[in-house]
């Protein structure tokens, strides 16, 4: 069994600089990590996190709180879920899936909290004594991951003008008192004042069977060419289903864009033009400010957000997939 001395030998640096990357990867340079992590794989060396969490008074537990539905069809929280275990699974932690009852049921270290709107703030963290982040923008300077929602709308609302469209409408979530959703809304906003087009905003259920019916009603009356920015790609299936209904024409009368850039997006025909949220490496992220948080008894992080990409498909480009 090689120990941790092997290791400070292998990779050329102090049993003390070993121990802090170990115990405290984020007060060590990338460089000194890797050649850390590097000798620890070919040494096969596994730390004893058993002993030291017995020394620390830790669980090694993670706990993921949902409040919100789950679609099984749509695997947006498989890839969210994927990039918190990857990272915690480095330090040994294991995560557990929790619901607001049994949110203090055994013990923990750490909470990660999703779907967490602003008027339950106070219900959610109340009793809470272990460390938590939000998973999603909040005005309650709860620590958060999420992506740039703001900047997502701007890019799918740009690029709907550049090609060409001046009638421009928005399909949001009736969440407006969410930041995520005023953030999106922001970004169209924005892009449609500096152009000096109308703004037209419907708010409805993340649904894409309400939002075909809505654009169904929409679409039959509008005789210009017209582009739909939606707030999801949920509600953007729904929106490419009643143009194609109409026989609207992808890139000519119509343009639909989404948002989340999760499977949902590569099930239409034509595929759809969607924001794109990193959502594994954003996984990531929470476990990893989440741990910092724990390490540093529970200090405040702040907040980040990732940036978006544009993808362009066929529901506003003629002859993209």
């Amino acid at each position: 069994m090689a120990t941790l001395a092997d290791v400070a030998k292998k990779a050329n640096v102090s049993k003390m600089t070993v121990s802090r990357v170990i115990n405290h990867p984020d007060q060590v340079s990338d460089e000194l990590k890797q050649l850390v992590y590097t000798a620890m794989e070919e040494l096969e060396y596994v730390p004893n996190y058993a002993a030291r969490a017995l020394v620390q008074n830790r669980t090694q537990v993670v706990k993921f709180l949902i409040l919100e539905e789950i679609d099984t069809v749509e695997p947006y929280y498989m890839n969210l879920l994927t990039g918190i275990s990857r990272e915690l699974d480095k330090y040994s932690y294991s995560l557990q899936l929790v619901t607001q009852k049994s949110k203090n049921i055994g013990p923990y270290d750490g909470l990660i909290v999703t779907g967490m709107r602003d008027r339950e703030v106070e219900k959610v963290m109340a009793g809470l004594e272990k460390p938590v982040i939000a998973y999603g923008e909040n005005r309650q300077n709860v620590d958060a991951i999420d992506v740039d929602n703001r900047f997502g709308a701007e890019l799918a609302t740009k690029h709907v003008y550049d090609i060409g469209f001046r009638h421009i409408i928005f399909f949001g979530i009736n969440l407006l008192e969410e930041e995520f959703m005023r953030s999106r809304l922001t970004g169209y906003s924005e892009v449609m004042k500096a152009h000096d087009l109308i703004e037209e905003s419907y708010f409805m259920k993340n649904s894409s069977r309400i939002a075909e019916k809505k654009a169904l009603d929409i679409l039959s009356r509008v005789r210009e060419p017209i582009a739909v920015i939606c707030a999801s790609d949920r509600m953007a299936l729904g929106v490419v289903r009643a143009a194609t209904a109409l026989h609207k024409r992808f890139g000519e009368d119509i343009a639909v864009t989404g948002f989340d850039g999760v499977f949902l997006d590569r099930i239409s025909s034509p595929k759809i033009t969607t924001v794109r949220s990193p959502v594994i490496e954003m996984g990531e992220a929470c476990a990893q400010v989440l741990l910092k948080k724990i390490n540093e008894g529970g200090a405040k992080q702040g907040s980040v957000l990732f940036s978006p990409e544009l993808i362009i498909r066929g529901s506003t480009v003629i002859g993209r997939e």
